[in-house]
């Protein structure tokens, strides 16, 4: 019977399921239509809140790219590749392997969700060469499955910017917040760990659970996924050559490079970003590949999969700048959907329908900080005035927003990059992890 669901998720995304482009344009188009239906602003009005937001991911949209780039040609030093073969040998059969990259991914994206994010797609890319018969659309969506978590873990936005306090929080909360609240109360609350630790110790029986029979398997040949290796040269190379293939600048710059990554730790302790962690990969890749010229085809093999983000993030920008662009009278789409579900809330089911609203939000708002900034003007003083705990209410919004990643391509491009694959090769799998952690955080965040 789950399998059968499974098939039926995974045939239903594979016909309907457009291009992710495709889907970020109809994206687009139904906005537009919703948000001067619900908020009485006409097409231009609409049309200037679009263009106002579609190149403010900008600097977002190179950190994802260097994502890929960095985090692919890391995972290609020899080093690494050695690695990364030896754990992908622990799993015998492909069962193993589907749990094994759904617990890895999972637990390196509650630590950070940029690193886990790379760490599973490349993970998984390694089991689908060791473990024979496994299915590769199911390996790579168990290893994006693990970003469900990330916003509950210790690099989750909400939490954090709960955590910092100060007059910024208490302007977006609409005065709800004004005093700082330990991530004691959020992240490493009993409700909270709870709820990650149900989804940790059971989604990888679920992914397992959902791999198909043996006739069904869509597995990849592995000489698929080896990346070329770079020619030896015959010919007597000139100065610029010998220059690209010396070890030394590598070295240099490396080493370089390294140094402010002890820096950086040593000063701040285990505090990871987008930045550091690229900045990580970057150097480290140089380092280990030995020199640049082969360090540099490896950036060049790598960038071919950073298509999908160049593309696509401007446009979900600008669906974020429609989203939240408000009329005369202070009405945005964004703030009609949450006060809906604020209307027919009471203190009981308020963190159930602000879970469920910030799931619907993040469909088209696919960004930790632009969630908060929807979200919490709305969502934090009701929270209050219903008398719920401004922890709860927080998490409610931070878990919902990582909820519904599981049927948006917006935070899966780096992996499928990664991977290979198109958003419909995983998507029907990701179905099923969303129907079954709804389940798990809503009964957590109602009961817990």
């Amino acid at each position: 019977m789950f399998k059968k669901l499974t098939k039926f998720c995974v045939g239903l995304v594979q016909r309907y399921l457009p291009d992710p482009f495709l889907f970020a344009v109809i994206l687009t188009l139904l906005v537009l239509g919703l948000g001067m239906v619900t908020t009485g602003q006409g097409f231009m009005p609409m049309i200037n809140h679009w263009s106002n937001g579609f190149w403010k991911l900008l600097a977002f949209s190179m950190q994802m790219s260097l994502v890929l780039v960095t985090g692919h040609t890391l995972a290609n030093a020899p080093l690494i590749k050695n690695v990364l073969k030896r754990l992908a040998r622990i799993a015998k059969t492909p069962t193993q392997a589907i749990m094994a990259v759904t617990f890895i991914s999972t637990l390196a994206c509650w630590i950070n969700w940029g690193f886990g994010l790379v760490v599973g797609a490349l993970y998984a890319r390694q089991l689908a060469k060791e473990v024979k018969g496994v299915d590769y659309r199911l390996l790579i969506a168990s290893a994006y499955s693990g970003f469900l978590v990330w916003h509950s873990g210790i690099s989750g936005s909400v939490p954090l910017k709960l955590a910092t306090g100060g007059a910024d929080l208490a302007k977006v909360t609409n005065g709800a917040v004004t005093e700082a609240v330990a991530t004691s109360q959020t992240i490493f609350s009993s409700f909270n760990l709870i709820i990650f630790g149900i989804i940790l110790a059971t989604m990888p029986f679920v992914n397992k659970a959902m791999h198909p029979n043996k006739d069904e398997v869509i597995a990849i040949d592995p000489k698929l996924l080896e990346e070329e290796e770079a020619a030896t040269m015959e010919k007597s190379m000139t100065p610029a050559d010998k220059m690209e293939n010396s070890p030394i600048l590598s070295i240099l710059i490396g080493l370089m490079g390294m140094s402010y990554v002890v820096y950086y730790f040593s000063t701040n302790g285990f505090k990871l970003n987008l930045n550091i962690v690229n900045f990580m990969f970057l150097f480290v890749g140089i380092l280990l590949h030995g020199t640049p010229r082969r360090f540099l085809d490896a950036v060049s093999t790598a960038a071919k999969g950073t298509a999908g983000i160049i593309l696509q993030f401007p446009f979900y920008a600008g669906i974020m700048g429609m989203m939240v662009g408000a009329s005369a009278e202070g009405v945005s789409f964004a703030g009609v959907i949450s006060n809906w579900f604020v209307n027919i809330s009471t203190a009981t089911t308020f963190p159930l329908f602000t879970f469920l609203s910030a799931g619907i939000v993040n469909f088209f708002v696919p960004s930790g900080g632009g969630q908060w900034a929807v979200q919490a003007p709305i969502m934090m003083p009701a929270g209050a005035a219903l008398g719920v705990d401004t922890a709860k209410t927080a998490m409610a919004i931070a878990w919902g927003d990582a909820w519904t990643n599981m049927i948006q391509p917006f935070w899966a491009l780096p992996a499928l990059g990664i991977a290979g694959l198109g958003a419909r090769d995983i998507m029907g799998f990701c179905i099923i992890d969303l129907l079954y952690t709804g389940v798990i955080i809503a009964a957590g965040l109602m009961f817990l």
